[in-house]
């Protein structure tokens, strides 16, 4: 069975749920926890929701530096496949594995909702089981999830096609061009702030039809798709 870590920083809240994914998924979740100096055999890594370290500096800051990201920078830039969901994501962005920031939404208020995505890369290894063009049903909250950079990062994000996921139906944090997960450039490291790991067990889920036409008839497990892909790339 394939090995997926899972960290968990002081402060992570949605560790348990990410492992509860992997597991559902077809994977044996493995607790990394901040100061494991390695990453024990594992295959994969998924950096949790939550706030590490109690989002002191800024958040995912101090958690970028803890001992296990070191392993985790080294081995993602020899091609591991880490995604970052929410917390995640913003350690992602701190560590300098992913470009731009996430800062405080733009209404100034914590947003909690289930939010329409549309997909907008199916070629990494974490959306592969998934098609372009598609709309996913994600739980997605976050007080500090307005996803920025600069012009320049902006253009090549879209120039290269590593604007993975893009709000629709309305855009809950002010995120520059709708942006709610990019990759790096290998297709190995995503970040998102909607929540995965919260839709992947149906009647337990959100309603997908909620949102709309044209959403993916998946009930309340549009999220599981992102833990599968990873799954089937690295046995593929």
């Amino acid at each position: 069975m394939t090995r997926v870590g899972v960290v968990t920083f002081p402060g992570t809240l949605d560790d348990r749920d990410a492992a509860r994914a992997v597991r559902l998924a077809g994977g044996e979740p493995v607790r990394l926890w901040h100061k494991d100096p390695d990453l024990h055999g594992v295959r994969a890594v998924v950096l949790p929701g939550g706030f590490s370290y109690g989002d002191y500096l800024r958040c995912g800051a101090i958690a970028a530096v803890a001992p296990v990201m070191r392993a985790v920078v080294e081995e993602a830039r020899r091609g591991l496949p880490v995604l970052g969901i929410c917390n995640g994501f913003q350690v992602l962005c701190e560590a300098h594995l992913l470009e731009g920031a996430l800062v405080r939404n733009s209404g100034q208020r914590f947003v909690c909702r289930d939010q329409a995505l549309l997909v907008e890369n199916a070629d990494t290894a974490w959306t592969r089981d998934l098609e372009a063009g598609t709309t996913l049903t994600i739980p997605l909250k976050h007080g500090e999830g307005s996803f920025q950079a600069l012009p320049e990062d902006l253009a090549r994000l879209e120039d290269e096609g590593r604007v993975v996921f893009r709000y629709t139906e309305g855009n809950p944090n002010g995120s520059a061009h709708d942006i709610a997960g990019i990759t790096n450039r290998s297709g190995t490291v995503v970040g998102l702030m909607p929540h995965p790991e919260h839709a992947v067990e149906a009647g337990f889920g959100p309603r997908s039809e909620s949102v709309g036409e044209g959403v993916a008839a998946h009930g309340g497990t549009d999220g599981l798709a992102l833990f599968a892909s990873v799954l089937r790339a690295l046995v593929g």
